[in-house]
């Protein structure tokens, strides 16, 4: 059960963070996408699995995103 819910919950984060961002971020790397999972589960898990909600909660999170999740973003 626990394999089905992180499956779940990691297509729906990875989902948000591809709609959120720009095209080349969705073309990106998959190192890139990584980047910011543990930020969306850290910061946004209560919006899973609404990817609106997950958006909205990671743009309003900019400040708190690790380094490497934010150069993610703004390479995209």
């Amino acid at each position: 059960m626990t394999k089905i819910r992180n499956a779940v919950l990691g297509t729906a984060v990875v989902t948000a963070l591809l709609a959120w961002s720009s095209a080349g971020f969705a073309a990106g790397t998959p190192e890139q996408r990584s980047a910011c999972m543990g930020d969306a589960f850290k910061l946004c898990s209560s919006e899973i699995p609404n990817v609106s909600r997950i958006t909205s909660c990671m743009r309003a999170n900019f400040s708190k995103l690790s380094p490497a999740c934010k150069t993610a973003f703004l390479k995209g």
